[in-house]
């Protein structure tokens, strides 16, 4: 059984990009998480220990994707993922999206961004 604990819209100003001024100014990323898990034992147990905690998630989310400056959102993303599964041993796999709704493109677009999924046992 596979349930789910989600994250949405949570906004991050990081450094990411190839263009200098991205990561000199640096811009407003939002990520959207879906964690994957099995949440039968505290579904009935009511105690924060034996699921996982979701300050924890957006604390460890947050360091993962700012504390690095990278020119793809894919490595971002996968830094992310990694610290996830790295750190929540009951996660069994992770789906971030990352949205730059800043992206420097010339054109009108109302989101751009990378979505990826990471999971323990491929």
């Amino acid at each position: 059984m596979t349930d789910t604990i989600f994250v949405t819209g949570l906004s991050i100003h990081a450094r990411h990009g190839v263009m200098d001024h991205e990561t000199e100014v640096g811009q407003r990323f939002v990520i959207d998480l879906e964690l994957y898990t099995d949440l039968s034992e505290p579904s009935r147990t009511d105690r924060l220990a034996d699921t996982v905690s979701y300050a924890e998630v957006v604390a460890t989310t947050t360091a993962a994707f700012k504390n690095t400056n990278y020119k793809l959102l894919e490595r971002a993303a996968g830094a992310v993922a990694d610290a996830i599964l790295s750190h929540f041993p009951r996660i069994r796999a992770v789906k971030i999206t990352v949205h730059k709704p800043h992206a420097p493109i010339a054109a009108i677009f109302d989101d751009v961004g990378i979505m990826l999924t990471r999971s323990r046992h491929p």
